[in-house]
């Protein structure tokens, strides 16, 4: 009974030796098998290690993934006109060589996010402070971000840190500075707009110059083409006239009496003041004349 014991007490002490000398590496972590204190071996393949059971031989698991350094609370910087901003920022980061990050911070990351904050909060500020507001919230804050994360990377990838990604997700004024930037803002906004309306205005004033320079144009040409083709007309007429009165020289001042009749007489309520053996009333004093003209007429 008791040589049973004691293999069953054998195979135990074996079981948790042999469990104690095997571990699994995840696929998402780093492991360091430490002998005696010291690193032994960076193993970075996921699967099924062995090592020699404790104290001779431990592990230590860091993160492969992607980590991130969110800061609470937006800090504050001063850009080139001495104005301050107020910068939301995260940092996305990771571990790269986990034997200089071991070595540098003792495999403890909030030593690591503390270092890396002071290095993006110093990196943030050397760049503001060469740069103005607007150049910050619009121009150059791509240029700024990928110059923060170049600067703070080359520091980083000696401790095995690489840098992933710096971004600013949001930057403001301060309320006192943002008032009179907005005050700023509308007022030369107001200025573009009364230059734009002005010129409108003035260009509004050339284009109806040339539309009625246009139209008096038009109409001159009309006019004297109308007078041309009307003096063509009344010389066409004057030529037939000419040619049917020469026929009957009588005739025709006849003809010529009774149009004055009708152009004086155009109305029944027109009246003429004058004496009845005046020229005018010739022919219709003097039927003779109507009937030599219709005798030479007639030959």
């Amino acid at each position: 009974m008791n040589r049973i014991g004691t293999i069953i007490f054998t195979l135990i002490i074996l079981m948790f030796v042999f469990v104690s000398m095997v571990f699994v590496v995840d696929q998402r972590r780093f492991a360091i098998v430490f002998s005696l204190g010291e690193i032994k071996k960076v193993i970075d393949k996921p699967g099924l290690h062995f090592k020699l059971p404790p104290p001779l031989e431990n592990v230590l698991y860091f993160e492969k993934r992607i980590m991130t350094i969110d800061n609470p609370e937006p800090e504050r910087f001063i850009t080139a006109e001495k104005k301050n901003l107020i910068v939301d920022s995260y940092v996305k980061w990771r571990i790269v060589d986990p034997r200089k990050f071991y070595i540098s911070f003792k495999g403890d990351n909030n030593l690591a996010r503390d270092r890396l904050t002071q290095q993006i909060r110093s990196a943030l500020q050397e760049a503001f402070t060469k740069r103005t507001v607007s150049e910050v919230v619009s121009s150059q804050r791509e240029q700024v971000m990928q110059w923060v994360r170049h600067k703070v990377g080359d520091d980083a990838a000696e401790v095995g840190i690489q840098i992933v990604d710096v971004r600013m997700r949001r930057v403001d004024l301060s309320s006192g500075i943002s008032e009179s930037v907005y005050r700023r803002m509308e007022a030369e906004r107001k200025r573009v707009a009364n230059e734009l309306r002005s010129t409108g205005a003035a260009e509004a004033e050339r284009i109806r110059a040339d539309a009625d320079r246009q139209r008096d144009i038009v109409v001159a040409e009309a006019y004297a083409k109308a007078e041309r083709i009307k003096g063509e007309g009344d010389a066409q007429a004057s030529l037939i006239y000419g040619k049917a009165f020469g026929r009957d020289a009588q005739f025709a001042k006849f003809y010529q009496s009774l149009e004055a009749y009708r152009n004086t007489f155009r109305d029944k309520k027109d009246v003429i003041i004058t004496d009845p053996y005046s020229d005018f009333f010739r022919f219709m004093r003097n039927s003779k004349a109507t009937g030599t003209s219709k005798e030479q007429a007639g030959k």
